[in-house]
């Protein structure tokens, strides 16, 4: 799409989310156009005062006292007319930017997970946070200086054309000059802007991976790799920065010179003009000072023009997320799963990250409800990508899940996903306290269910001895807590609230031995009666499962219980074996 297009599309979009607040903006410009018309209106006033003053010992006071009592009056209307149209414009602004980022962070949350896996997190975050501030800036600006820029060129030349339409005429022939230098400048800065925003995505993305993974890189001994790729980005931004910004800069002397021209114009032949009688003092004065009353708009639309070109680079980004494609939508009328027994089934299921590389291919199983399933295999045989597909964080590409009989596709994701359980290798903690972590699912939960849910996944003794108990604040991700502590927590979160299907991928990595033992008696306990499914890459932790399923390059080579799958003497006892030699 070329810029013309987008930026049309944008503009078309940003009025689109203005038209709610329809109202406001006409009442705005109402205050707008009688904070114009008075201020236009003074100039006549002080060029009568300026009339009534005729020479030494000439002075007409009495209507020099009324000219100065109106100028007052217009001067207070004027302040209050600006200071209520302020008011009108920062709500405006601030009310479309807060449902433009509402519209891209629920966005955010029915975006598929294939868009958060495919793109950087720091971009993403960067759309939100950073781009949506620029946008908010550059409305504004819009709403604040253009408006009233406009409305001021306009009443000028009315009020010039009132006075001389010669020298009005002069004035509207050097005008075009200012506005084709914006309009030239404007074209080259918005690409520049957008640049710059892409290069701040990047750089936001590269910070937010070395504060989350700071340890790796300080262990591996890369900060000086690190920052050497920062200061390659860095640099990037710095030179987009100084480019985007030299080219804008240089619109506002452009255009003040033109407006000097202006303004050397009207002097030059009103002087002329007063001096043969055509026009008296006054009216020369007043005309001067709309002179620069005219100008001044044009020197503050180019500014706002080029704020205009970033604010617009920044909010096509932002409606390029909001605009992208949603997860698959849920189908018409989808069931709501109730008192599900945990029947499920995966039939000729095939699936593929990349489309072009085989995953999974014709997979079938059948689970009956409590059965306890281990799934095991080498690394990227499919295992996490079965629970993907299970809690249908992925749609499979052909066959058919089920749970209870109901195709999960026809199946409201909420009622699915309330139904399992997850445990996952990677911990996720949010920013607050011990108890709000454990109560996240259940927030209605009470005192004593938390407890006893952290005593059943043994966390309750070490949660005791943190400062605050219960009470402790966590940072995100968990601060200063161990993985395996981290991950404790993640378990209690579940044992509070209970569903009937369970999912364990690697549970107790993190976790050492002694506490591994406790948390799978206690995990034998949580599973009785609930079906559950259980990645694992220590065979040890898996051998009371009910079934066994053997995964490599997407299919399930091998099925039956541990000592089935032994005596076999196959693929499972050699990765049993591997682990015991």
């Amino acid at each position: 799409m070329n810029r013309k297009r987008q930026n049309k599309d944008t503009i078309v979009r940003i009025l689109k989310c203005i038209k709610r607040y329809t109202p406001l903006v006409i009442l705005s410009l109402i205050c707008a156009a009688v904070s114009v018309v008075l201020t236009l209106y003074a100039p006549i006033l002080i060029g009568h005062g300026i009339d009534k003053i005729v020479g030494p010992g000439a002075v007409d006071f009495a209507g020099l006292k009324a000219v100065l009592l109106k100028l007052c009056i217009v001067i207070a209307i004027t302040s209050v007319a600006q200071w209520v149209m302020n008011i009108l414009n920062n709500r405006v602004t601030y009310r479309v930017v807060n449902d433009v980022r509402t519209k891209a962070y629920k966005k955010l949350e029915k975006l598929p997970l294939s868009y958060i896996d495919s793109h950087t997190h720091g971009d993403i975050v960067s759309r939100i946070v950073a781009d949506i501030d620029q946008f908010s800036d550059g409305l504004l600006m819009g709403f604040t200086q253009l408006f009233t820029g406009v409305m001021t060129i306009i009443g000028t030349l009315v009020f010039m054309i009132s006075i001389n339409r010669l020298i009005a005429l002069i004035v509207v022939c050097i005008t075009p000059l200012s506005l084709f230098v914006a309009s030239f400048i404007s074209k080259k800065t918005y690409h520049m802007f957008k640049k710059q925003s892409e290069i701040k995505g990047e750089l936001t993305s590269l910070v937010n991976e070395m504060v989350e993974n700071q340890k790796v890189v300080t262990a591996f001994s890369m900060e000086e790799k690190v920052n050497e790729r920062f200061q390659e980005i860095n640099g990037r931004l710095n030179k987009a920065s100084l480019d985007a910004t030299f080219f804008s800069s240089t619109t506002n002397p452009c255009t003040r010179f033109v407006n000097s021209l202006v303004y050397t114009g009207v002097g030059i032949v009103g002087a002329v003009m007063a001096i043969k009688n055509l026009i008296s003092v006054g009216q020369l004065s007043s005309f001067l000072s709309y002179a620069n009353q005219y100008t001044k708009p044009f020197n503050e639309i180019s500014g706002v023009v080029t704020e205009l070109q970033n604010a617009l680079a920044s909010a096509a980004r932002v409606f390029e997320l909001i605009d992208e494609k949603a997860e698959i939508a849920e189908a018409e009328n989808p069931v709501t799963l109730t008192d599900v027994e945990g029947n499920v089934k995966l039939d000729g299921v095939d699936f593929s990250y990349n489309k072009d590389i085989e995953l999974i291919k014709n997979l079938n199983l059948n689970v009956k409800p409590g059965e306890r399933v281990a799934i095991v295999g080498p690394t990227g045989c499919g295992k996490s990508t079965v629970i993907n597909l299970l809690m249908r964080f992925y749609d499979v590409d052909a066959g058919s899940i089920s749970v209870d009989g109901h195709d999960i596709r026809a199946v409201t994701r909420k009622s699915l996903r309330e139904n399992y359980g997850m445990v996952l290798q990677e911990t996720w903690l949010k920013t607050g306290t011990i108890r709000d972590n454990i109560a996240y699912g259940r927030p209605d939960a009470t005192e004593e269910e938390i407890i006893e849910a952290a005593k059943q996944s043994h966390a309750h003794s070490f949660i005791r001895r943190l400062p605050d108990g219960y009470d402790t604040m966590i940072t995100e991700d968990g601060g200063n807590l161990s993985q395996g502590q981290k991950q404790l927590l993640c378990i209690t979160r579940v044992m509070l609230d209970l569903p009937p299907m369970l999912i364990l991928d690697e549970a107790t990595s993190s976790i050492d031995t002694r506490t591994e033992s406790r948390i799978q008696r206690a995990f034998a306990k949580m599973m009785e009666g609930r079906t559950s499914f259980v990645v694992a890459h220590r065979l040890s932790t898996i051998k009371e499962s009910d079934v066994i399923l053997v995964m490599k390059d997407g299919h399930i080579i091998e099925q039956g219980s541990h000592e089935e799958l032994l005596t076999r003497n196959g693929f499972y006892a050699d990765l049993y074996n591997s682990q015991f030699a």
